[in-house]
């Protein structure tokens, strides 16, 4: 099934290149975003006995974007999307970077280093501030301190709705979003090659014996579309890989989100799953432990410049038949305001905690802040 659809995307690809086509005049447009926090933090618990976090410091996530696009006289549109991180971590960084193709009766393809369809199109609850539903919120509370090393890992389920596939990462992939339907999309990709956990750049061939996972597949659909003043939109995505570690099964990811707006309120939430093939357990075997989670959020647009919203995250992780689970909660308060185009000022409140119930170690805090985001 996955080399069909594969080749059944390559065959529209090729036939919707080999038409003929004139050359436009190529649109270069640089854009990204720039968020700034400040915020003072109050941590606790056993798991940071000796340690004081407590204090104020500053969190920038940022990252500058170019993007190439040329429409041809045929109709279709190529382009490129580079994505470069914009903190100073001792050297310029490229995240994503990808080719698209894209027609109105084709739809979209993206080819390069990007995460699958079923990441891209997830629905998930609105929320103002840092976004507890990441490891961002540990750059002021770490609850990652109550956890083993190699836990608290993003794309898995126990922290966010945004899951991939053993928590690949921007893997190089082949993505196709079919046109929209009365507001019915499908995406499906596939990847060569994956990792637990971590995102590469195939620079060699990929031997199938060795990689940790190969012929990672993903299937996702999306649903949005108005009523009589209410938004709605929907999403599910299914995916899997198959497993080159020894012990461990073929991982399966799969997530299930909504949201409703109507008069100035939207609300939504996800609920996702990573069977990641393992047994769990302390150490390296928790990458491959089994997660789930899911989040919950309302916003609130004030007639005006100010939107309020809360919302939270709950999720957790095996360890073992007859063991504590590792838990991770969060919470999150706050106002943002509108002072211009793409410039926002935001204020708001997280309560997050991590807890190592077979350790009976915890790690908690409360963090106040604010933020000007950018976005341009």
């Amino acid at each position: 099934m996955k080399k069909q659809l594969l080749c059944t995307s390559a065959i529209a690809l090729g036939c919707a290149m080999a038409a003929p086509a004139a050359a436009q005049d190529w649109n270069v447009r640089v854009g990204g975003y720039y968020n700034q926090h400040l915020g003072y933090a109050n941590v606790s618990g056993n798991a940071n006995t000796g340690a004081d976090f407590d204090g104020f410091d500053i969190f920038t996530n940022a990252e500058i974007h170019i993007k190439p696009t040329i429409t041809l006289d045929n109709g279709l549109t190529f382009g490129a999307h580079v994505e470069f991180e914009a903190m100073n971590t001792g050297g310029a960084r490229i995240d994503e970077s990808y080719v698209i193709v894209s027609g109105d009766q084709l739809g979209r393809f993206l080819i390069g280093s990007e995460n699958s369809a079923g990441y891209l199109m997830t629905v998930a609850a609105p929320g103002i501030g840092i976004g507890i539903a990441s490891p961002s919120a540990s750059a002021f509370i770490p609850v990652s301190t109550a956890l083993p090393a190699g836990t608290f890992n993003f794309r898995q389920a126990m922290i966010s709705p945004w899951v991939e596939v053993a928590g690949n990462n921007d893997v190089q992939r082949l993505t196709y979003f079919t046109p929209s339907f009365n507001g019915l999309t499908v995406g499906v990709s596939y990847a060569r090659q994956g990792s637990f956990n971590t995102g590469s750049i195939n620079t060699s061939p990929v031997d199938n014996n060795t990689t940790g996972v190969t012929d990672v597949f993903d299937i996702a659909v999306a649903y949005s579309q108005s009523f009589n003043g209410v938004d709605l939109d929907l999403s599910a995505r299914w995916g899997t890989a198959d497993s080159n570690v020894v012990g461990i099964s073929d991982p399966e990811v799969w997530a299930i989100g909504a949201s409703v707006g109507f008069n100035g309120f939207t609300i939504g939430g996800t609920y996702a799953e990573n069977d990641n093939g393992g047994p769990g357990g302390v150490g390296g075997a928790n990458g491959f432990a089994d997660q789930e989670g899911w989040g919950l959020g309302a916003s609130y647009d004030i007639p005006g410049p100010w939107t309020v919203a809360f919302d939270t995250w709950q999720g957790e992780q095996s360890q073992g038949v007859g063991v504590g689970k590792l838990e991770y909660t969060a919470y999150q308060l706050g106002a943002r305001r509108s002072l211009g185009k793409g410039v926002a000022w935001q204020v708001y409140a997280v309560q997050s905690e991590g807890k190592d119930k077979a350790a009976g170690l915890t790690s908690k805090g409360t963090l106040l802040a604010t933020s000007i985001n950018l976005s341009f």
